[in-house]
């Protein structure tokens, strides 16, 4: 496989990917007046997208065991698109609802393949510049969603962004044709296996965004179910030989904390711009928009760098970083935008290597066999982490409404440095495991 051609497609189309979550993040009051929906059915055009997003993700990577990555590549896309078609002319919530839907479906193939096809076949000393390639793609497009998101709804209108996504649907025949044929051996797939995890994840996020007890008992009886479950498969869809893997359960918490890092600070700067400064959708979008510059610009250094020094290297000095921010934002929040741009300047570049390194570092932990399952509940963890962290910082802003708008941002900010301690913590605890288990290999 060439890789020199296929990464920066695939990172062009994880691009178009990751940015269709947030530029709707703008559009979401139009789409309300529009529709005449409320405010709790409105969020549902964000959070259905996260939800399937994450879900799709693990499926597409679990399915790469029994089925060729070209052929769930050409389905994935294949969906993504004709569903964004099907945005184009959404005129009513349901047909808005399920086009995203139908979108997060499709997305997940960029992400749940991206890490199996680097992992499998990119020689070790190039992986990690593939993976700081695709992270810098996610990261750009987390910063231009916001912007992009806003220039088209002013001008075209919230089903306008539908056709952005749209776009795939260029990169997909030359993907198929530049992807390594394949012969995946048969073997069988556990669907109630993958229906269960699907059911867990949605029933456990509903719980933690609608805040309902219900859906909490709900989830726990579903990963009761569950548990019963894997006693009896052969080969179940989440692979409980997965924890086993010396290290891989740290490397899970840590996915976990670092998305929550990055999706709430995401989830906070432009409410904290909004409400501390007053700025506009378009300004907030252009605070934000040089950090993931930058981190594009880093990548082919930081890309090197990781496969030079060594994952866990670059783990801590992007944990460092991170937390400084995270002080910085915490301290001087109210002070002045030029905090926020500078504060993001370092923060992106910093999330998109510790991505990489964690990335790199899984699929070097991993067998082989383990590769599709073990990639794919990493990012499902990530992205759970993702989605529980807004919902957790849109919950504390809400308890503190009394409370003066710095204050509150402070607050919040205060929580997110201690989830970033708890994650440095843990690298050092697999650190010093890592270190003990090379000392006990005989020379």
């Amino acid at each position: 496989m060439n890789d020199k051609l296929v990464m920066p497609l695939w990172t062009f189309g994880l691009f178009i990917v990751v940015m269709n979550t947030t530029m709707f993040n703008v559009s979401i009051p139009s789409i309300i007046q529009d529709l005449n929906i409320t405010a709790d059915l409105g969020s549902w055009v964000i959070s259905s997208y996260s939800i399937g997003y994450a879900l799709s993700t693990v499926i597409y990577s679990r399915l790469t065991d029994t089925v060729s990555i070209r052929r769930l590549l050409a389905v994935g896309l294949a969906v993504l698109g004709l569903s964004s078609i099907l945005g184009l002319f959404a005129r009513d919530f349901q047909t808005l609802l399920a086009a995203r839907i139908a979108q997060s479906a499709g997305a997940g193939a960029m992400a749940g393949l991206g890490l199996v096809l680097v992992s499998r076949y990119i020689p070790i000393e190039r992986r990690g510049r593939a993976l700081a390639l695709i992270s810098s793609g996610s990261a750009m497009a987390f910063g231009l969603g916001p912007i992009v998101g806003g220039l088209i709804s002013e001008f075209l209108g919230w089903n306008g962004l539908f056709a952005v996504t749209c776009l795939v649907l260029v990169v997909l025949p030359v993907l198929l044709r530049l992807l390594p044929k394949e012969q995946p051996q048969a073997s069988g797939f556990d669907l109630w296996g993958a229906v269960l995890t699907v059911v867990n994840a949605a029933t456990l996020l509903t719980a933690v965004t609608q805040q309902s007890f219900l859906w909490l008992a709900i989830s726990l009886l579903s990963f009761g179910v569950h548990a019963m479950h894997l006693k009896k498969a052969r080969r179940p869809f989440v692979d409980p030989g997965l924890l086993k893997q010396p290290g891989y359960g740290k490397l899970l918490l840590i996915g976990f904390c670092i998305l929550v890092l990055n999706l709430g600070n995401l989830f906070l700067m432009p409410l904290a711009l909004a409400a501390l400064f007053h700025l506009s959708a378009l300004a907030i979008g252009l605070v934000i928009a040089p950090g993931a510059m930058v981190s594009v610009v880093l990548t082919r250094f930081v890309g090197r760098w990781i496969d030079r020094y060594g994952n866990v290297r670059f783990l801590l000095i992007g944990h460092g970083l991170l937390a400084a921010v995270m002080v910085l934002f915490a301290c001087a929040a109210p002070v002045s935008p030029v905090v926020f741009l500078c504060g993001y300047l370092i923060f992106s570049p910093a999330f998109s290597a510790t991505m990489a390194s964690l990335n790199n570092e899984t699929s070097r932990l991993l067998p082989k066999t383990m590769i599709g399952s073990g990639m794919g509940l990493l990012q499902l963890i990530q992205f759970f982490g993702g989605s529980v962290s807004v919902a957790f910082c849109g919950l504390l802003l809400e308890v503190q409404r009394n409370v003066a708008p710095a204050k509150a941002y402070q607050h919040v900010y205060g929580l997110l440095i201690l989830i970033i301690a708890v994650s440095c913590g843990v690298l050092l605890w697999y650190r010093r495991s890592l270190s003990v288990r090379e000392a006990s290999q005989p020379v």
